[in-house]
This record gives structure tokens, sequence and C-alpha cells, in this order.
């Protein structure tokens, strides 16, 4: 009876992805591509070489490198090991562990991107989900504030790929070396400073009430830093930097930008929608101490980096009209094939797939209909996959008939000379 039981609630459940998790269908699919394919043509402009780290790692380098808040979100478990590990939630603590084994491999500076799945336990909402795809990029091994320039330029044209322009985004900019002299100057213990950056840096969500609660007896002159906007030389530079470039229109400095993530410790930065429908599409900064912390100092370098994840970035091409119709342009472009072979004849489809074979060696992309199929029929496929061509196998044989799909012009070409015709045609239309 309880097998019974058993089956039959099994039988009941709902065929669905867990909450927060997504399926991919194919145009799903093609718009992370996309995505996908936008990051990594301009990160390589950039000079930035892909790598990648495990998806799974010990959940103790997140309690001791991210802060209690990350913890608290992890898809954490005991494997069969008895090792207690946990699903990435974020790409940094992997970098600077990788970076400390693996050093002396490599020139200075590093400059390191990667595309990958993360996870956290958390409340789903608009533009935050439990898994998401991820770009990280960061710069290992140089302290130079022209690092910082170039990191928070390489976010800019991220974006600017997209279609994006100054109107529809903002770059915040800040510097926790401001907080950390403005806690010096008011003799604050250093054992308070991570609780009260918490506090600056949820500021902005939470009301002024309870971070004044959470500040104490700070609470009036970090309203009042915040409220002046702060002073900062180094974030002057940076701005400087950017505006050599033409990029300035596109940043702003916004000191309550402190990061929740423990291991920063000088510039800081935020990517927000000017509108402000969305949560941060990217951020990021510098994280000098972390790779020693990971090496137990055997290793020191100083660095940075940023991410941006796919959720909030899809939701804001799908906002804006010029980058959705970008998108969707590249979709289709990407969907169609080259050519669709018409089998009008069955006693033709022999012929037919070796020359589909001829032409797929050589990268075309190529469809035809797997079982007999009314020729009517087959040339709507062709119409439908967006094929440039058709190739019609049938009475003409040794001759192949080809149709201009978007003109609906047609020829006969020798069988034996199709592939060259096809290349002089591809020659001349280019």
């Amino acid at each position: 009876m309880i097998k019974a039981a058993l089956l039959q609630q099994r039988n009941t459940l709902p065929m669905q992805a867990l909450p927060g998790f997504r399926d991919f269908l194919p145009d799903d699919c093609a718009r992370r591509n996309y995505i996908f394919g936008c990051w990594r043509e301009v990160a390589r402009r950039y000079g930035f070489v892909e790598w990648e780290g495990p998806p799974l790692e010990a959940t103790e380098m997140y309690k001791k490198k991210s802060g209690a808040e990350i913890v608290e979100q992890l898809f954490n478990f005991k494997d069969k090991g008895d090792r207690e590990v946990a699903l990435r939630p974020e790409l940094t603590p992997t970098l600077a562990r990788v970076v400390a084994a693996h050093e002396r491999e490599f020139k200075k500076p590093l400059k390191w991107f990667s595309i990958g799945q993360f996870f956290r336990y958390e409340k789903q909402q608009r533009g935050r989900l439990r898994e998401h795809f991820q770009l990280n990029c960061d710069i290992i091994g140089e302290k130079d504030l022209a690092a910082d320039i170039e990191l928070v330029a390489l976010c800019i044209d991220f974006l600017r790929a997209f279609g994006f322009t100054e109107k529809d985004f903002i770059v915040r900019i800040s510097d926790r070396e401001f907080w950390i002299d403005f806690f010096r100057d008011k003799n604050v213990p250093a054992e308070r400073w991570d609780d009260l950056l918490q506090a600056i840096d949820k500021s902005a969500r939470e009301s002024r009430e309870k971070t004044a609660e959470k500040l104490g007896d700070l609470a009036d002159p970090v309203f009042a830093a915040l409220e002046s906007g702060g002073k900062s030389a180094k974030l002057e530079q940076l701005v400087d930097g950017l505006r050599a470039r033409g990029l300035a229109d596109f940043v702003g400095i916004d000191v309550g930008i402190v990061r929740g993530l423990a291991y920063y410790t000088g510039i800081v930065f935020e990517v927000f929608d000017h509108a402000g429908k969305f949560r941060a599409i990217a951020g990021g900064g510098r994280y000098d101490n972390l790779i020693a912390q990971l090496s137990d100092g055997t290793v020191s370098m100083p660095a940075l980096g940023f991410a941006m994840g796919d959720v909030v970035l899809g939701e804001l091409i799908n906002e804006i009209p010029r980058a959705c119709e970008a998108m969707q342009k590249s979709m289709a472009n990407e969907s169609r094939i080259d050519i669709y072979v018409v089998v009008a004849k069955e006693q033709r489809r022999p012929d037919a797939l070796a020359q589909i074979q001829h032409l797929r060696d050589r990268g075309y992309r190529i469809d035809y209909p797997l079982t007999p199929t009314k020729v009517g029929r087959q040339f709507q496929a062709a119409e439908d996959l967006g094929a440039r061509i058709a190739l019609l196998f049938g009475d003409e044989w040794p001759q192949v008939k080809i149709k201009n799909m978007a003109t609906g012009e047609q020829e006969l070409v020798a069988h034996d000379r199709l592939l060259a015709h096809l290349q002089a045609q591809s020659s001349l239309s280019s």
C-alpha cells in the first residue's frame, strides 16, 4: 500500500523546474548566446583571456573570505567524501585561490574573464533568481589607478555593446578607503568597520531610521557625508581618466556604494539603470588583500574585478527598444541556414545526401527533409528557416536547380559544379 501511494504521489508531482531555476528553450538559448557573444567580443577587444573554475568549492572558503551574509545564501551540503562543499555563489574567491596556486606561470598583470553559472539560495524577485549566468572580469597584479580606470571603461563598453547609452545606465563609483579614513578620523575601533560598512551599503534600501539605529553615534556625520557626496581626489582622478576616453558621462561619484562582500578594499562601483526599475546590473572593485589571505601570506598581489549577471541585463535589454531590436536581429541571423535542400524525387535522395555532406564539410549550414515530404512543404520549410537559397534535386538531374529565396530567381547548375558556383556567388555578394 505504501509503495502504491508513493508511486501515485510521484506520478502527480508537477514536472517543472525548481523554484528560481530556469529551462532554456531554443529562443532562450539564443538570447543567452547573444549575451555571451557580446561579452566575449568586448572582453577580447580589451585583451582579456578566458578561463574557468569549478562550480563546486569547499564551503570553508566562502565562510572565511566572503563574509557572513553570503554564507546564508549558499547551496551547501556534505559530499560522499564527507566534505562540506557549496555550489559557487560567486567567482572571486575561486580566482584568488587559482592565482595564488599558479601565479608564477603567468606574466603580470593578468587580465582574465570567465562566463559561468552561479547559485544563491535567496528570495526570488524581479532580476534575481537562485541561479544565473555571470560574466567576471579581473585584473591581477596591478596596483596603479590605471587598472581601475581600465576596468570601469570595460564595464561601460560591455553595456554599450548591447546598444545602451549614457541615457540608459549610470556607473556609481565609490572608494572604501574614503570610509576607512572617515572612521579613523572619528576614532572608530577597527572591529566596528565591517558592520558600519554593511549599514552604509544598505542605507539606500532601508529606512533612514533603521540605518541610523545601526550607525548609532555616527548616524549624523555619516548621513552628512552621504548627502554631500563625499570628497575624494582618487575618485576625481578616476573620472578624469574616463573623461579622456569620452566616457565620463556614464559615471557618477556616490560614496554610498561600498559593496556588501567583506573582501573589497578600495575603489568599488555598481551599475544601475537610470529609470531605477532594476537591481544593480553589475558591480565590483578592488580586493587587494584576498589573494594573500587565501595563500596564508605566501602570495600577495593587488587585484580588482567586477561581475555582470544575465538576469538583470536581460530584463534591461527587453526594456530598451534599440537594445531589444539589436538582439532580435542578431538572433534571427544566427538561426538562419544557408541552404535548404528540396528532394523532389526520392530516387535522387542518395545524390542529395552526398551533396549535403560535401557542402556541410565546407562550412555551409544546411537542412533538408528527413522523410518524403511534399515539395510545397519543403519550400515552406526553407522559407521558415530563413534559407538564402534552396537546392532542388529532381527531374533536372544531373543538374541541380538553385532558387534564390529572396528574389525567386532560378537557375540550373551541373551537380559537379555546384560548390564552385556557390563559392563564386558568395564572393560576388561579399
